[in-house]
């Protein structure tokens, strides 16, 4: 199936949401083959629309006396499953536009494929990571590398996956990432000790030369 890839660069999250939304609406269409973003973000923090937001831990009193998130950065409430994570420089963005009903319409086969693809990206940089029982995202050991949230509509899929790759971790000490207490977040450069610390850039390339048949492949088998 033909996939276009596309490296945007460090972009503000509302940007990439507006550009989503669009290409969501040319994919419905057929205006467009599948694409797949690659990108950074600027720091910001983003939730799925659920009532349970926990996970944002900093909570302040607002005059008007409901709870409101009190964080470094902004945050952007998004038609995605989930609890709150963190986005920002260092980090390996994927926003893949694809039409599911040519895959299965399986959601959870997806998912699984889109971890595959990360567990190998990460086993490039000779780092071993895994999934964990009944949690979406990637592992190694028990500090999590990578988070998956996706959004589907009418089977065209949206929003996607986040790689720590390099940078500063502290922001998502302000809130328990994906509403898991306890957790440990990691980056490949932490995790591959013996090697020079990767680029996001470098680490899209090697993400972009793998997606095509790996989802295919997984998503078929």
């Amino acid at each position: 199936m033909t996939l276009q890839i596309e490296w945007l660069g460090r972009i503000d999250y509302e940007s990439a949401l507006a550009l989503q939304e669009t290409l969501v609406k040319q994919r419905l269409t057929n205006e467009i083959p599948d694409r797949l973003l690659l990108l950074e973000h600027e720091p910001v923090y983003t939730i799925g629309r659920t009532p349970d937001q926990s996970s944002l831990r900093a909570m302040r009193s607002a005059t008007d006396g409901n709870a409101s998130p009190q964080l470094p950065h902004p945050l952007v409430q998004i038609n995605r499953g989930g609890q709150a994570t963190y986005h920002g420089p260092g980090q390996l963005i994927g926003y893949p536009i694809l039409d599911l009903r040519a895959r299965g319409q399986d959601l959870h086969r997806y998912l699984r494929a889109l971890e595959e693809i990360l567990i190998e990206t990460c086993a490039h940089f000779k780092i071993s990571a895994r999934r964990r029982e009944g949690l979406t995202g990637v592992w190694v050991e028990n500090r999590k590398i990578a988070s998956i949230g996706v959004g589907v509509r009418r089977w065209i899929s949206m929003h996607g996956f986040a790689l720590n790759v390099c940078g500063d971790l502290s922001p998502f000490y302000e809130i328990t990432p994906c509403g898991i207490a306890g957790v440990e977040m990691t980056s490949i450069a932490r995790e591959a000790s013996n090697e020079a610390d990767p680029s996001v850039k470098g680490v899209g390339d090697f993400v972009a030369e793998i997606f095509p048949q790996h989802l295919d492949a997984l998503l078929q088998a």
